[in-house]
């Protein structure tokens, strides 16, 4: 491979070990090794089918069926491998699924079989739904995918409009009684899940559930066959489709179901904590107050998976740029010969080393997150005492970090773009696929501008908890008690000043961390504040309260994220480095780019640590001259920072950032692959433009005819 000089100078400059940090995202260095073994066996396959040159030229009909092709693919591959084996079968349970999943390099429609229909079916069912339905999981025989969003509501299941009525066996349904599922109203179809459209033959179904009373039960789980498991044919009164085209992730078949008396088992219902019985009598299964939070427990490891997702697809994007960055050449020096890289300009540093340090950052987290929700899961399985607070506090971080993360990588992605000029808006950049594909994680899971209420709903009740002195021991285990010793001085009026008294001592982290810790305890007291004053002062409802304090929960939540990220990312550092994943110069480069993901969110927020006192304007700017002096600090090392990532040429799919640099070439052949090329003259010269340059129809005759 002949390599750019350029990327080999900035490669041979790196003060740090790029192995090690592969080894530290991955696991350790055995689990790189089975990685790139993995990427090797679909890079290498000899069926051709994971190809994904020709993507950008696909219609979209023809992308989704390459897509489940690929998937299907996938599996079969996994079998030969034994990749499963160790969970009895249970490929998507294996820790080498994920690793060979995103070998792939493209989106696969079956994604929310294992995301959310698995999971749904493991921690929502009774042991003999679960004996019945989790083998055929296992063997790709029931595909199924999470159908709660409807045309007219989302995240507020409460106003769900589908409904699960009861049918006795007497009145004409099944042995042991019946459901009958229905979408009473056009609003009440769902619309949107993924792998709905033409994918799965079953649904995960929330619906309102109507017992053999006649009364409302609310919103429960049922298990709804779409299409026939012999020829995918639709079942009786079951509507289903695809969405239609979107911005982007467009291989994914998000569909619309409408249900028409259609009518399926008693048993079909989710019944680990609620049953009905033959007769139709509702009875909710007694359960500790901790595990009644199970239903949560699905969808806060979905939204790890989508943290741990904003910092790969933020990786991704910084790859490309920073590395055309440093092949692009612009301007130049003061010799007016010697052309400079564009990753020298500060500005441009400016735009993507903070992001590159956010997609470090979001690693920590994501990993942490992810470990934290295993555990809990691990105790309710094993029916281990479960604290309520630690199970409400996970629950915020998730919906604090999910919110944070996704809008910052979805921001950060198009910002990278924008930072690769014109070759950007090429699709051969990788850059705008990956920007539209992602644009749907600030929405999934939860609205971004939503989440903070779930966070600051928790957090408010850490601050009753600090100001009785009551309680507050519960929190020891929580990730927000990390507020604590800001919250004892600010609830009782007190007040926090930066210790900074040097340039210096404002880059220490231990500094920092104190400085996100008493902002974002602020936050939190100026909306328990406020909605106290609303309540009670103005004699406003609490629900009116509540409106008026979201544009504050919103700001407080985001403090909470960013200091729950900066705590992740030293801790984790300093683990890894006392693990002996990694050595000193690693830790160093790794705490540089900490302290630039500190100080760059301390200048955009400037305001918020201004504003009470707890910097001076002095110290303030310190704040930004500490940025610019690490972004000097990070330029040495970035390229290298970015190959630690080791993302294949093969999943990023870049003329761009190419790991040899060879940018040109590639992006002209792409350019000339185009279909439009094929033929010359170009396809619409015969008939339209021929009219127009030989047939006269655009010639001036100097008088004009009214039409």
């Amino acid at each position: 491979m002949t390599m750019n000089p350029d990327l080999q100078r900035e490669r041979e400059n790196a003060t740090f070990h790029v192995e090690k940090i592969t080894n530290m995202l991955d696991g350790g260095k055995t689990r790189t090794d089975r990685r790139r073994y993995l990427e090797a066996v679909i890079e290498r396959d000899p069926t051709g089918i994971f190809s994904n040159d020709d993507n950008h030229f696909l219609h979209r009909t023809q992308r989704h069926i390459r897509s489940v092709a690929k998937g299907v693919r996938l599996i079969e591959l996994c079998r030969k491998l034994g990749i499963g084996d160790e969970c009895g079968g249970e490929i998507t349970e294996s820790q080498d699924f994920q690793v060979i999943l995103e070998a792939v390099g493209d989106d696969v429609p079956l994604a929310l079989h294992w995301v959310m229909f698995q999971p749904n079916i493991s921690s929502l069912c009774d042991e003999e739904q679960r004996a019945r339905w989790l083998p055929l999981c296992r063997d790709w025989r029931m595909i199924g995918c999470y159908a709660q969003t409807e045309l007219g509501h989302g995240s507020n299941i409460r106003a769900l409009e589908t409904t699960a009525t009861f049918l006795p066996e007497a009145r004409g349904g099944e042995k042991g009684g019946s459901w009958v599922i229905n979408s009473p109203t056009l609003t009440s179809a769902k619309f949107w899940p993924g792998t709905l459209g033409r994918t799965a033959n079953h649904a995960m179904v929330i619906a309102r559930l109507i017992d053999g009373e006649g009364v409302d039960r609310g919103i429960h789980n049922f298990l709804v066959p779409l299409r026939s498991m012999e020829d995918h044919s639709l079942l009786p009164g079951v509507t289903t489709g695809d969405i239609g085209p979107k911005i982007g992730y467009n291989n994914m078949d998000n569909g619309f179901a409408m249900f028409k008396n259609v009518v399926i088992p008693r048993r079909n219902m989710a019944m680990r904590f609620a049953e009905v019985d033959e007769t139709g009598k509702y009875r909710k299964k007694h359960v500790s107050d901790a595990a009644s939070k199970v239903a949560y427990i699905t969808m806060m490891q979905v939204r790890a998976m989508i943290v741990q997702g904003a910092a790969k697809a933020l990786a991704m994007a910084c790859v490309i740029t920073t590395r055309y960055s440093a092949v692009r050449k612009q301007g130049f020096a003061e010799d007016g010969k010697t052309e400079l890289q564009v990753l020298d300009y500060r500005q441009q540093q400016h735009r993507i080393f903070p992001l590159l340090a956010a997609s470090y950052a979001f690693y920590f987290s994501g990993r942490k997150l992810w470990t934290q929700l295993k555990n809990i899961e691990e105790k309710l399985i094993k029916a281990k005492p479960l604290n309520k607070a630690v199970v409400s506090d996970v629950h915020a971080t998730s919906s604090a970090l999910k919110s944070f993360t996704t809008t910052v990588a979805a921001d950060g992605i198009e910002d990278c773009r924008k930072a690769c000029g014109g070759h950007g808006f090429l699709s051969s950049s990788g850059l705008p696929e990956l920007f539209t594909t992602y644009l749907q994680s600030p929405t999934v899971e939860g609205d971004n501008a939503m989440l903070p209420q779930h966070v600051i709903r928790v957090l408010l009740k850490l601050v009753q908890a600090v100001q009785s002195n009551q309680g507050v021991e519960d929190y020891k285990a929580c990730d927000s008690y990390t507020l604590v010793p800001s919250l004892k001085v600010v609830v009782h009026g007190g007040h926090e000043q930066c210790n900074a008294i040097t340039s210096q001592d404002m880059c220490q982290l231990p500094t920092l961390l104190s400085a996100f810790r008493h902002r974002a305890a602020r936050l939190v007291v100026a909306v328990a504040s406020q909605m106290n004053e609303d309540v009670t002062v103005k004699g406003s409802s609490m629900q009116e309260a509540w409106n008026n304090a979201l544009v504050a929960m919103g700001k407080a939540s985001r403090a909470y994220s960013l200091l729950l990220i900066l705590q992740d990312f030293t801790e984790g550092i300093v683990e890894e480095q006392r693990n002996q994943i990694i050595g000193r110069p690693e830790a160093d480069v790794m705490n540089d780019l900490a302290k630039l993901f500190a100080l760059y969110w301390m200048e955009k927020d400037m305001g918020e640590f201004l504003e009470d006192g707890y910097l001076s304007p002095g110290q303030a700017k310190w704040v930004a001259s500490n940025v610019n002096s690490y972004l000097a600090v990070i330029r040495k090392n970035a390229v290298a920072l970015v190959d630690a990532r080791d993302i294949s040429d093969f999943r990023l799919k870049s003329a761009l950032g190419r790991y040899d640099g060879d940018v040109y070439p590639h992006i002209m052949a792409a350019a000339k692959k185009d279909p439009l090329n094929a033929v010359d003259p170009g396809p619409a010269y015969d008939p339209a433009l021929k009219r127009l340059i030989k047939g006269g129809v655009g010639v001036y005759s100097g008088t004009a005819s009214r039409l």
